[in-house]
């Protein structure tokens, strides 16, 4: 039982980076700002510029459900596929 534990730990000790690398994806580029300036510290993903509230609001055509939206339903979807494995 701990073996199978201490696996699915390792598994989901890649996730914060899984789900930043996602958000980043997800993230609208029209000069590059945002992206450049989101970061993740401490499994923490950091949207670090003024107008982050307004493009996870959805005010960019490119990302029209913003970034957590879509990346939460991202870290559920990794999830499930890491507990069934």
């Amino acid at each position: 039982m701990t073996r199978s534990l201490g696996r699915i730990e390792q598994r989901f000790e890649t996730l914060p980076k899984k789900a930043y690398q996602f958000w980043r994806k997800t993230t609208p580029k029209r000069t590059g700002n945002a992206r450049r300036k989101t970061v993740l510290r401490n499994n923490e993903i950091r949207a670090r510029y003024p107008y982050a509230q307004r493009l996870d609001d959805g005010y960019s055509r490119q990302a029209p459900d913003g970034m957590s939206k879509p990346t939460f339903q991202y870290i559920r979807q990794i999830t499930k596929r890491m507990l069934r494995k």
